[in-house]
């Protein structure tokens, strides 16, 4: 007789990702895309990390679910993330908020996000589901988190990230006993709890959640039927788990995937103009701590065709060059330096221009003798001409939108307005 093969979880696992939200901190750069479009890393966007984490881990049932300003994140998924085979029993759904409930209700919350399509869920039949935020920068095994699951014999497991207790205040915070069970779930606390033996240390929520199907349909529609729930599921369907029922804490560094050349888990919200442009500039460092080039663990996007790189000039102070900088394909550096710098597909860079720590987004055209320091600039701007930005902070706030340590966003309309 032959032993029935053991298949791995996540083949009866579905991955539900929220991918709705704005991203507000993002200021301008979220003004026409969701915050899980944004680009990042020279040519992918903030959704492709969650996306290749599930079909990496093995997850072939994916569903995203869009509402704020989707277009782009749609269009991107379509020509990105449309190999999945329904003769495989694979299957990618886009699930924008469509009045499938009532006629005027778009998606109340992340729970309603899921909610409002219980009927897709059931038609697949997975056994397990794996609830993930669209907008965060991580590599990460899921089966680890499904094994732990069904191990432990949870209700809710929750991803969990070490963080310094005192850097947990903006985070939800989870309370753990010895036996990482959840005796607590709190938002933002101005005092957070330690994680046990660890008083320095605090786990807070990576909004990552593995239930059994059929659990969470259960708590989605009880709490649909609840008319003081927000319908979320940090605020209301997590914390109901925690009191009544059987809530666990999964430490990402047990399913965190690192190459030889990362040493420390790494996982990044990108959420505010500070924290984005130095998670992209962090990719210029000769090792850096987020290691895109693992083959291994590949990060899917949508792949243009485009020519390579081009480096051209070779004159005194007109020379096509870059140091200790990312440039994607179809960018011509035409005479420009770049030091320290992330560009995207299809950046023109004009004779005489410098770039130092520039994180630049696709098909800007930057013109002759600009200078630009510190700098994230939308798709398809035009820089024009001798243009100077990072050198005089008081110019830089009137004209762009700067932080207080001193990065510069340049949008288009924010050009059309200067004065030169």
């Amino acid at each position: 007789m032959v032993e029935k093969r053991i298949q791995p979880l996540a083949r009866d696992a579905m991955a539900y990702v929220l991918a709705g939200g704005r991203g507000s901190r993002l200021k301008e750069l979220t003004d026409r895309r969701a915050k899980p479009a944004v680009y990042f890393g020279g040519k992918a966007r903030i959704i492709d990390f969650a996306l290749s984490n599930a079909l990496n881990s093995g997850i072939r049932r994916i569903g995203v679910a869009t509402q704020y300003k989707a277009h782009s994140l749609i269009r991107h998924m379509q020509r990105g993330w449309n190999f999945f085979r329904p003769e495989r029993n694979e299957s990618f759904d886009i699930l924008p908020a469509s009045q499938r409930v009532s006629e005027t209700q778009w998606y109340e919350g992340t729970a309603d996000a899921v909610y409002q399509n219980i009927d897709i869920i059931q038609d697949y039949g997975v056994e397990y589901m794996v609830i993930l935020a669209g907008d965060h920068i991580y590599k990460m095994d899921y089966e680890y988190m499904l094994q732990q699951h069904v191990d432990s014999g949870a209700d809710v497991t929750i991803g969990c990230l070490e963080v310094p207790r005192m850097e947990a205040t903006g985070f939800g915070v989870v309370h753990v006993d010895e036996t990482d069970r959840i005796i607590d779930f709190v938002e933002k606390p101005a005092d957070p709890p330690a994680i046990p033996g660890k008083p320095d240390s605090s786990f807070a929520s990576m909004g990552i959640y593995v239930f059994h199907t059929k659990f969470l349909i259960d708590a989605l529609k009880r709490d649909a039927a609840d008319p003081n729930s927000s319908k979320d599921f940090g605020k209301d369907i997590i914390p109901y788990i925690v009191k009544n029922g059987k809530a666990v804490a999964h430490r990402f560094a047990n399913s965190c995937v690192r190459s030889d050349f990362e040493n420390e888990p790494y996982w990044r919200d990108v959420g505010t103009i500070e924290a984005y442009w130095q998670a992209n500039i962090d990719l210029t460092a000769i090792v850096p701590d987020l290691d895109i080039y693992d083959k291994s663990w590949p990060i899917w996007t949508y792949a243009e065709i485009t020519p390579p790189a081009k480096f051209v000039h070779d004159d005194e102070n007109r020379r096509g060059s870059a140091t200790s900088s990312v440039v994607a394909g179809d960018c011509i550096i035409s005479g420009a330096s770049l030091n320290k710098s992330l560009l995207f597909t299809g950046v023109r860079a004009n004779s005489y221009s410098k770039l130092e720590g520039a994180v630049v987004l696709p098909s800007v055209k930057i013109g002759r003798r600009a200078q630009l320091k510190n700098v994230v600039i939308d798709h398809g701007v035009v820089i024009p001409e001798g243009l100077i930005v990072g050198e005089d902070p008081i110019l830089d706030t009137k004209r762009f939108r700067r932080t207080e340590s001193g990065i510069c966003l340049i949008t288009q309309p924010m050009i059309d307005k200067l004065d030169l």
